[in-house]
């Protein structure tokens, strides 16, 4: 069976993949040994105290390893002790790694929330939401993971009786996290209107969700 190229095996001393002129940056992950690109990964780097640290901006010094971006992943390789291995020497590793790897992705897709409200491109509550919708002016729709399905079911209705297919519908966030992340109590639904600022958070929610994901759920996601 031909594996998809996003997670082909090759041979360790195999060099970058190239395309036309330019050579294409890829890194091995040390769990499942398949090769991939570098935003497909999170990358940890060592501590001067030697614990080993995610560097999801892929910017600290020092060498790193790759684990592809899942969090079972993640717990595979502490639970293995395979990040000494990788790092060919002693590390300190917390036993809540992956747990300290989604809050940081999760912090950074609701931080992007934040800037996109500063710049006025988000609406809150039902009726405005609503509103947006009807509008035209709705690019995201967020509802919270642990809102009434009632509401929730009746905005997505919405969504679907306008015709609107590029919508797209995020409810992986909590009330309190989007509360937090707007600054307004009680957030169970709301609108962001298209801007660069959408797409980033768009980008970074999508791999927050993919990496919470569990085994055999992450084929719908993977073309993002």
């Amino acid at each position: 069976m031909t594996m998809p190229q996003h997670a082909r095996r090759v041979p360790p001393d195999a060099k970058p993949a190239v395309a036309g002129d330019r050579a294409k940056v890829e890194r091995r992950c040390i769990v499942t040994r398949d090769v991939r690109e570098p935003e497909d990964m999170v990358r940890f780097v060592l501590a001067p105290d030697a614990s080993v640290t995610p560097d999801l901006k892929r910017e600290l010094p020092g060498r790193g390893v790759w684990i592809t971006a899942r969090r079972h992943l993640v717990e595979e390789a502490v639970r293995k002790k395979l990040f000494a291995r990788g790092f060919k020497q002693q590390v300190t590793v917390a036993d809540d790694l992956a747990d300290r790897v989604a809050k940081l992705m999760a912090d950074r897709a609701l931080g992007l929330l934040s800037f996109a409200n500063r710049a006025g491109l988000v609406a809150t509550g039902f009726e405005k939401v609503a509103e947006a919708i009807a509008s035209g002016r709705t690019a995201v729709l967020l509802q919270a993971a642990d809102g009434a399905m009632n509401g929730r079911q009746k905005l997505a209705g919405k969504l679907a009786g306008s015709g609107r297919t590029d919508v797209e519908i995020i409810e992986i966030f909590t009330g309190e996290q989007l509360s937090l992340a707007l600054g307004r109590s009680n957030v169970i639904h709301a609108s962001l209107g298209q801007d660069r600022l959408t797409k980033a958070f768009l980008k970074a929610a999508h791999r927050y969700e993919h990496f919470t994901l569990p085994p055999g759920r992450s084929a719908a996601l993977q073309d993002r």
